[in-house]
């Protein structure tokens, strides 16, 4: 779950990130409000979940209250890169002297939370791998022990910091590392960590992903989800429980687990087809589970086919079948579809489909190819 700036910054806030002070505003007039207490130029700054705001004219400086105004009317009802703006941050505007990059993520490889820290602020920190990843400065955290100050003067004398910063920067990493491992976070990260003229440390951005899996421990979080961001085939698949990718591709693919549905992902190219999207039913799915997510599949408009591959374990096929069936019913289609179904109660699972006199297959590879020639005949 992805978090606005706004929201994320508030976390920061509460570990101790200094941040500038700023409200929110649904309108220009509440804008000019916010403008008008704070004082001085502000930061007029779209909140969607997307980047490239600022190239995109999201994002606005405000020398007066009523320049405020006029800005967050330009800005609010923005589309940027799908995404309509509905809110915008209103912040007083940072003394800038240098922009750094501060995150946070978990490396799966080490097994660690893994800080990151660039002088190359203000910046997509993937351009700046892809453009001079020596200005990528890393450290390991063991889980164990944590963040250390050590690690911190490493990352300070990294990214060029004068020794008298280092004390802001250090309290500044420990408290975005608090807030990364307590709100169960993927992701956590400051881009820019501004280094204003007099010297102090500004977090006048951030970001943060949260593990779903993980907001069952944290409702007021959970709290914060902005169902707007969120496409309708994406808040189906939340509320069923459902892992599910939109992709570009003509074959809609129904699985049970990440693994095989990469799998299945992969054939389907390997024969000339492009899934449409990735979509995992998990272990243990009924017959309603499965509906829903073949209903979603179906609103996408340029899927010509549709590939289930179901290895039946806590699943059982007889249920899929079902589950097929049932959307099928509440949903006619001409949709050509193929199902492959091995495992728990398969023979069942098969006959019920055989039935309703649908394409079945034995392997994968039959079942890719049956699905990819149906998606070319009826593209």
């Amino acid at each position: 779950m992805k978090l606005q700036e706004f929201q994320s910054k508030r976390i920061f806030a509460q570990y101790g990130v200094p941040i500038p002070d700023g409200d929110v505003a649904t309108t220009p007039a509440e804008a000019r409000v916010v403008a008008g207490r704070l004082g001085g130029t502000v930061a007029v700054k779209s909140q969607v979940l997307v980047g490239g705001r600022g190239k995109a004219g999201g994002i606005k400086l405000a020398k007066s209250p009523a320049e405020a105004e006029a800005a967050a009317g330009r800005i609010l009802g923005m589309n940027i890169k799908g995404m309509i703006v509905k809110k915008v941050l209103v912040d007083a505007a940072a003394d800038l002297h240098k922009e750094l990059y501060l995150g946070m993520v978990i490396d799966r490889g080490r097994r660690r939370v893994t800080v990151m820290a660039s002088s190359e602020g203000g910046v997509d920190i993937e351009e700046v791998a892809a453009r001079t990843p020596e200005k990528i400065i890393q450290v390991a955290v063991d889980p164990c022990i944590g963040l250390k100050e050590y690690q911190t003067r490493d990352l300070a004398m990294g990214v060029g910091l004068p020794r008298e910063q280092w004390a802001q920067f250090a309290a500044i990493c420990q408290g975005l590392y608090d807030a990364f491992m307590e709100s169960d976070a993927t992701l956590a990260e400051i881009n820019p960590l501004v280094v204003q003229r007099d010297g102090k440390l500004l977090a006048v951005d951030g970001k943060m992903v949260l593990d779903d899996s993980a907001l069952y421990r944290h409702p007021d979080l959970a709290a914060m989800r902005d169902e707007d961001e969120e496409t309708p085939e994406e808040r189906t698949a939340r509320l069923n429980g459902l892992s599910y990718v939109k992709l570009d591709g003509q074959i809609g693919c129904m699985v049970n687990g990440a693994g095989l549905a990469m799998a299945t992902m992969d054939i389907t190219k390997f024969y000339g087809g492009a899934p449409a999207n990735f979509l995992d039913i998990g272990g243990g799915a009924k017959a309603d589970k499965v509906a829903a997510a073949l209903r979603i599949i179906l609103t996408d408009p340029h899927v010509n086919a549709v590939l289930f591959n179901i290895f039946g374990g806590i699943t059982r096929c007889d249920e899929v079948a079902r589950g097929i069936l049932q959307a099928l019913g509440e949903a006619p289609t001409n949709v050509p579809m193929v199902v492959r179904l091995v495992g728990t109660n398969d023979i069942e699972g098969r006959a019920i489909l055989k039935k309703a006199k649908m394409m079945t297959a034995e392997t994968l590879m039959e079942a890719a190819q049956m699905a990819v020639a149906a998606a070319q005949h009826a593209a």
